[in-house]
């Protein structure tokens, strides 16, 4: 498998296609035309992705130099381009590159650089800049990363503090505050559970907050009893 330019990927994606897939992701994302999509699952596309790096390690400069993209699986393919690369600069350049051109929650959610985990405090610096964003999805990607990586080992209470203090009023940003702090509230339940008891968070992710952790297993009944009480009206 040897690409020459852009359009070599193009046909090759469109030869990985599988129209149920299509339909899948139509009914995903509402927010992107039919015409966005092309339809190949995921694991396809992440391999094609890593053959495409060792095989072609030149071409794939040239593909995540040409934004914005045309379809849904391209852009996917970009994220999991970066992912294959070895070398942490090179990696948060292309990630800065591309952030501005997601346009959807699943290729944001998809996107997590696991070389991220080794640089926290670089990409901790790197967060406080995606949260001040004025796009969408750059600020959802880095609430992702905060709730990925700074939960555990990494984890101090100014993470907490951090996507707290974020007031927007986008329901993809939101929902993913509330997914944060539902997680937040397993990994580190003493310090999360007083933003619920204070109500310290706007209101609907407080309740959507409150409405995850009843619906995970990572609570006991009890806990979920307890959690009913702190729901506030919206």
């Amino acid at each position: 498998m040897k690409f020459e330019n852009n359009k070599d990927i193009l046909k090759e994606l469109f030869l990985l296609q599988d129209l149920k897939y299509k339909n899948f992701y139509k009914r995903l994302i509402p927010n992107l035309s039919d015409e966005k999509f092309i339809g190949i699952p995921v694991p396809v596309l992440r391999k094609f992705a890593k053959d495409i790096f060792q095989k072609n390690p030149n071409h794939i400069f040239i593909f995540l130099n040409s934004l914005p993209h045309q379809y849904y699986e391209e852009d996917n393919l970009h994220c999991f381009l970066i992912e294959n690369m070895k070398n942490f600069q090179e990696v948060l350049k292309y990630t800065n590159l591309f952030l501005p051109y997601i346009d959807n929650w699943a290729t944001c959610d998809s996107f997590s650089p696991k070389i991220f985990k080794k640089y926290p405090e670089e990409i901790l610096l790197e967060i406080k800049k995606w949260l001040n964003s004025q796009d969408v999805y750059t600020v959802r990607f880095a609430i992702g990363l905060l709730l990925s990586n700074y939960l555990d080992k990494y984890f101090k209470k100014e993470i907490l503090e951090l996507v707290a203090s974020i007031n927007s009023k986008e329901y993809y940003i939101n929902m993913m505050i509330a997914w944060f702090f539902a997680t937040a509230l397993a990994k580190q339940y003493s310090f999360t559970i007083p933003y619920l008891e204070k109500q310290l968070l706007n209101p609907w992710v407080h309740k959507k907050t409150i409405q995850k952790s009843c619906e995970s297993r990572r609570f006991s009944l009890e806990q979920k009893k307890y959690f009913k009480t702190l729901f506030s009206p919206l």
